[in-house]
């Protein structure tokens, strides 16, 4: 496979180039000279497949010659022994991410890239410096991936009071190869000093740098077998048993709130409509990788809180960045997406307006659908899954959706304890969850200047 910048100026890359750097040299995002569809034999048994051969399945092509098959094999066994159950809730069905170390959907990635990075940096001798920007849970599934492999640091950026008291100490609280900076600014802040800093010559010159955000594609391939898996599952007619946010103690009662009552239940035959709470849309933009490998998925929905750049221009075709704005769904703060230059490569605004509903909703209608669903459903959903169940709401209520309907809910309901609870009581807190949070966050408060992140970078070279 070979992947070319969006931007046209940087020379095509193999997998191991393009995953190492992060960034394309002339400051674009990499994407595949084409999308590799699934053979006919795993495109009909997707929904009977084991989540790990789905995943090999998926990523195989994506990292051909670099990474030979029985060590890519290796690596998605370790990095996955937990799965992602679609689960039924009321009126629809929950595709539960979050039953990783980290308890978010960004394990998916972070675990496997974690394998993949030192698999494809053996036998060398300079250090790889990880920089990472995050709003919330990216940091602690990469703090976690990476944490104590030989040969790598991560540096982890995050705005600072605007992130959880669980994530930062997920992000701040290990120590060793991961250190933290609590930047006095927003997520598009943190993000904007990333970029800089992997498109720096000077610092590219004295170290080895890459990313982990989902502007790195090695990020967003494993993600995309998640979609597949539950689409395959759908389309048989299949969902999982309850999972770790609808526990036994809660009582499992009729349709949650929506216009589609038990009909939206998966049903053999039919495709699933994936509403996919979108921040910075490198999850949505794995979405359309599956879907174009022929994972089958009817329409996506983009919901987004009031950040709402994407759901603006698939509205009037018109992209403008902007400000980022602070919400209870915290990890979706980003008013300027990276991988929207990543979903533009691959369609256009009318594709983009025929296969994805863009959907923004306000923090009270969040919280309403979080209660709403929990004294419905039994169902307990965190803020950012709360975003997509509200945006599947609005699209219902103006017949815009039928068939099956599935949410991905991309982090469990115990990491954000101080919103969640009042809306649904106590929360059972998975053991990762609570280890983490006997942890002491260690971090440096830098201001948003790029020059104060080269500083801690150059220094960092000659501890």
């Amino acid at each position: 496979m070979r992947y070319f910048s969006t931007r046209g100026a940087a020379e095509a890359a193999g997998f191991a180039a393009a995953a190492l750097a992060g960034l394309a040299p002339d400051g674009g995002l990499f994407v595949p000279e084409e999308i590799p569809p699934y053979p006919a034999a795993v495109r009909s048994s997707l929904g009977t497949m084991d989540y790990r051969d789905i995943a090999f399945e998926t990523i195989k092509p994506w990292v051909s010659p670099d990474i030979p098959e029985a060590a890519l094999e290796e690596m998605v066994r370790a990095a996955y022994p937990f799965e992602a159950p679609l689960v039924g809730a009321g009126d629809r069905q929950v595709l539960e991410l979050f039953h990783g170390p980290t308890a978010a959907f960004k394990d998916f990635g972070a675990r496997f890239r974690a394998r993949a990075f030192s698999y494809l940096r053996r036998g060398e001798d300079k250090a790889l410096r990880i920089i990472v920007a995050t709003s919330g849970d990216t940091g602690g599934a990469v703090a976690d991936g990476f944490f104590g492999v030989e040969g790598i640091s991560v540096t982890v950026l995050y705005p600072r009071g605007r992130v959880s008291p669980l994530q930062e100490r997920q992000i701040a609280g290990l120590g060793g190869n991961v250190s933290a900076l609590a930047v006095e600014g927003s997520f598009d802040d943190c993000q904007r000093m990333v970029k800089a800093a992997l498109a720096d010559a000077g610092l590219k010159k004295r170290l080895r740098l890459s990313s982990a955000n989902s502007i790195n594609v090695s990020r967003l391939i494993p993600q995309a077998a998640y979609y597949a898996a539950a689409a395959g599952r759908a389309l048989e007619g299949r969902i999982d048993p309850d999972g770790e946010a609808s526990p036994r103690s809660y009582p499992r009662r009729g349709a949650a709130p929506g216009t589609g009552g038990a009909g939206h239940r998966v049903r053999k035959g039919e495709a699933i409509t994936l509403a996919v709470p979108s921040g910075n849309f490198g999850n949505l933009t794995a979405g359309i990788y599956a879907w174009k490998m022929g994972a089958p998925v009817r329409r996506f929905v983009a919901a987004t809180n009031i950040n709402k750049t994407i759901p603006d221009y698939l509205e009037s075709g018109d992209y403008r960045a902007r400000p980022s704005l602070a919400t209870i769904s915290n990890a979706m703060d980003v008013g300027a997406p990276s991988n929207f230059e990543r979903m533009a490569a691959h369609l256009s605004w009318a594709e983009m307006k025929e296969h994805i509903l863009g959907v923004s909703v306000t923090d009270d209608e969040t919280r309403a659908a979080i209660r709403a669903v929990r004294d419905s459903a039994g169902y307990v959903l965190d803020p950012h899954s709360g975003v997509g169940w509200a945006a599947a709401d609005k699209l219902l209520e103006r017949g815009l959706v039928s068939g099956p309907l599935g949410i991905l809910s991309t982090a469990h309901p115990a990491k954000f304890a101080e919103t969640v609870e009042p809306l649904a009581g106590p929360v059972p807190v998975p053991p990762s969850l609570a280890k983490a949070m006997e942890r002491s966050p260690r971090s440096r408060v830098i201001p948003a200047e790029i020059p104060a992140l080269a500083d801690i970078l150059y220094s960092a070279e000659s501890d």
